[in-house]
């Protein structure tokens, strides 16, 4: 029975069964228990889970037995120090893991993946160990110069909470006092108030080696978003100095001006040789905080499971009676899953985030040379608690997830991922029949839905991974949050559009870059290109006139190169992955991979930075799969892109990719020109970009035709009978109230 939008309203479900007794209550809707579910969880599903904080746990005590008493807590560590950035879960070999998935070997040794910051040896340097085997780990080995062909320079490290914090100390102790008296004519500041705050860009600096950060300074308002209240001043700050105290300030911009220095900016102050626009630290002009004005109205539709759930989540995987799946996050990457079965048969082992990158533009230093690559600043790590009810619909599963990075211990976030199935409001198919034959059939889609939000400072990214009843899957994300805004001035309308009496909201690109290892009907794979055109043909029955007709063109593409395919080039229409198994009509079973993306214009390749991204240069390339290519990215990129530690264009390198075990890297993106609308946030509703993976015939017909929830009856049918239409049992189907929990909610990051 598919999933019921029921628009009866909770107040009279709550009404009707507060009644003191009076007329029948509606019993509560049945909770299936696991006994009695039609589906099984994979044995192996924990392969791919991430690491408990048992876990987590055991390699932190591993690490300080083995590299000393010299580590420091990455919470507190100045850059002169030894800490343990990260620990996360290090990935089996796929070999290994499928030879225990599919024939029974051992499982892979369960290991974690450390980063070092070594800043207190001779040469700092940044180091990768892996730890294991888990839970119990009795060994590490350095993998740095095997992953990544030499030492990682300690100027590439990600940039600590601790290293932020010390440079706010510098800004507000040491540096803005020198120019209070602009400020306080400006900004209302006092050093003790504490009502402006830096925000953050980067990369940092203009060539290799550089560790220099425009930071733009804001009002600092409470419960509300300080990213539309710019006061015109930024900062770059010097801070590649392991000692905090030699940081210093490099340039600061003013309202359109550059000056060398605060001292110099209050001096011309002093003056009069400053132009200044004071603006009012109260949010006024705009509708700025996300507290409605309007009092709450009737509840909204509630969906519900009438005869319990159709699906579970065990740990870290998911079963319904068509799909199973292992799912994560990775703290840098973000979602992934794993191991993705339909109806028992694997179509792909992994599918997940890789990166997402903003590319800014504007008149002010901190916008024109923006370049956020999220990952470096951790996808997963920057996710956040889902509100029940707005992030996912009130009755969801809710998982937690426990990552351990900048701390020596592990951490939760509570509701970090919800699982959900949704009737989509629409038709999988349909077909209503008036002509010759009289009847009707179709099938509600409903979808399997695993979700996670990341919010990334001031956007906040959605990601769906979604499964459909007919074998295919659809990954996307939404991006909403606040837009990121710099001082109106100048020519200001050549790189946005205005939004406030003094903010100009900047332009940008968002794109998010996927992973796609399909493995369909086995792991040797080719590509396959299909499209159409129309071939001047004789009439045959006329020859002295021509019809165009259209036909199918195909294209077997046999190298790296030939499926690289450039953003804003030709793409086929059809571009899928095939095995050497042929379905029951002859064709080669195959999935298709569909793009939906409206992406901004790459970065020019001339561009010094390109190459850290260069993967945005592609809407879709094929590669052979390699233990040795794990990632299309690094997380060391964003804080040297001028040397990356991984170009993904060395990933395509001309080899053959016929009957080989391939992935497909997927760009998906757009263009965003904030307008008044994205006041105070910007909407999700035509800001969702993504890819299906949809079978192409890889079955030999609709799997979907074998959905229980399918509906078809005949003129001379009794379409209101139960036993001939599953439609008309609702009436007591649904005749149960939800069992909905008290609300609550997973905190926020410094509870």
């Amino acid at each position: 029975m598919a999933i019921l939008i029921i628009f009866y309203l909770l107040s009279v479900l709550v009404t009707g069964m507060c009644k003191d007794g009076a007329g029948s209550l509606a019993p509560h809707c049945p909770s299936i228990p696991p006994s009695a579910q039609p589906w099984t969880h994979p044995a192996q599903g924990q392969l791919f889970a991430d690491l408990s904080p048992e876990e987590l746990t055991a390699v932190m005590s591993f690490l300080a037995q083995k590299l000393g008493p010299g580590l420091v807590d990455a919470a507190q560590a100045r850059p002169s120090d030894n800490c343990v950035f990260s620990v996360e879960l290090q990935l089996p070999p796929k070999a290994a893991a499928l030879t225990h998935l599919d024939r029974g070997g051992p499982p892979p040794a369960r290991e974690a993946l450390a980063i070092i910051f070594f800043g207190g040896q001779p040469q700092p340097n940044v180091s990768e160990l892996v730890v294991g085997p888990l839970p119990h780990p009795s060994y590490m080995r350095d993998v740095t110069v095997e992953r990544h062909g030499g030492p990682l320079p300690y100027h590439r490290r990600p940039v600590l909470i601790r290293e932020y914090l010390d440079i706010d100390q510098m800004i507000f102790n040491r540096e803005l006092p020198q120019a209070k008296g602009l400020l306080h004519h400006c900004c209302f500041y006092k050093i003790q108030r504490k009502n402006l705050m830096t925000m953050n860009t980067a990369p940092r600096g203009l060539q290799s080696g550089d560790r220099a950060t425009w930071f733009g300074l804001y009002y600092n308002l409470s419960g509300a978003g300080f990213f539309l209240h710019p006061v015109g001043l930024e900062l770059l700050v010097d801070h590649k100095a392991l000692d905090p105290a030699h940081w210093t300030i490099q340039k600061v911009f003013y309202q359109g001006r550059y000056y060398e220095s605060l001292a110099q900016l209050e001096d011309q102050f002093e003056a009069g040789l400053v132009n200044v626009v004071v603006i009012p630290d109260n949010g006024t002009g705009g509708s700025w905080s996300l507290k409605s004005p309007v009092a709450p109205g009737r509840a909204p539709p509630l969906q519900f499971h009438p005869q319990g759930p159709r699906f579970s989540v065990q740990g870290n995987q998911v079963a319904s009676s068509m799909w199973t799946f292992s799912f994560g996050l990775g703290a840098f990457s973000g979602p992934r899953i794993f191991d993705i079965r339909f109806q028992g048969e694997r179509v792909a082992y992994e599918v997940s985030v890789q990166e997402a990158v903003t590319i800014y533009g504007g008149n002010s230093p901190a916008a024109m040379r923006t370049r956020y690559t999220d990952g470096s600043f951790g996808i997963g790590n920057y996710s956040t608690p889902l509100t029940r009810g707005v992030d996912c619909p009130y009755l969801a599963t809710y998982v937690d997830w426990h990552f351990l990075l900048e701390s020596q211990t592990p951490k939760t976030i509570h509701d970090a991922f919800c699982v959900f199935e949704q009737n989509q409001g629409l038709p999988l198919r349909r077909h209503h029949s008036d002509f010759n034959s009289y009847y009707f059939g179709g099938l509600a889609e409903t979808v399997l839905v695993v979700r996670s939000v990341s919010t990334m400072l001031n956007y906040d990214y959605v990601w769906d991974m979604i499964f459909h009843p007919n074998g295919a899957i659809e990954v996307k994300v939404h991006a909403t949050g606040y837009i990121s805004s710099s001082f109106l001035f100048g020519a200001a309308q050549r790189y946005g559009n205005r939004v406030g009496e003094h903010t100009l909201g900047t332009i940008h690109t968002h794109s998010a870059h996927f992973k796609v290892d399909l493995d369909v009907a086995g792991l040797e794979n080719w590509v396959w290109a299909e499209d159409m055109a129309f071939v001047p043909t004789t009439v045959p029955w006329n020859p002295e006139r021509q019809v165009q007709r259209m036909q199918v063109t195909r294209k077997l593409l046999e190298t790296e190169e030939q499926a690289a395919f450039p953003l804003g080039g030709a793409t086929p229409r059809y571009l899928y992955l095939a095995s050497n198994h042929s379905n029951k009509w002859g064709h080669p079973r195959g999935y298709r991979i569909q793009i939906l993306s409206f992406a901004g214009e790459p970065l020019p390749q001339n561009s010094s930075m390109e190459r850290a991204f260069s993967w945005g240069r592609y809407q879709l390339a094929v590669t052979q799969r390699k233990e040795g290519e794990p990632s299309s990215t690094s997380i060391y990129n964003l804080n040297d892109p001028w040397t990356p530690t991984v170009d993904f264009t060395d990933f395509i390198n001309n080899e053959t990719i016929v009957g080989q075990d391939l992935v497909a890297w997927v760009t998906a993106g757009f263009l965003h020109i904030p307008h008044a609308e994205d006041i105070p946030n910007t909407v999700t509703v035509g800001n969702g970009v993504g890819f299906f993976l949809r079978p192409y015939n890889f079955f030999d017909e609709d799997p979907s035709f074998y959905s229980a929830d399918s509906v078809y009856f005949r003129e001379d049918q009794d379409a209101g009978d139960c036993g001939i239409n599953p439609l008309a049992c609702l009436s007591q189907a649904a005749a149960c109230a939800p069992d909905l929990p008290a609300f609550s909610h997973g905190g926020f990051s410094h509870n």
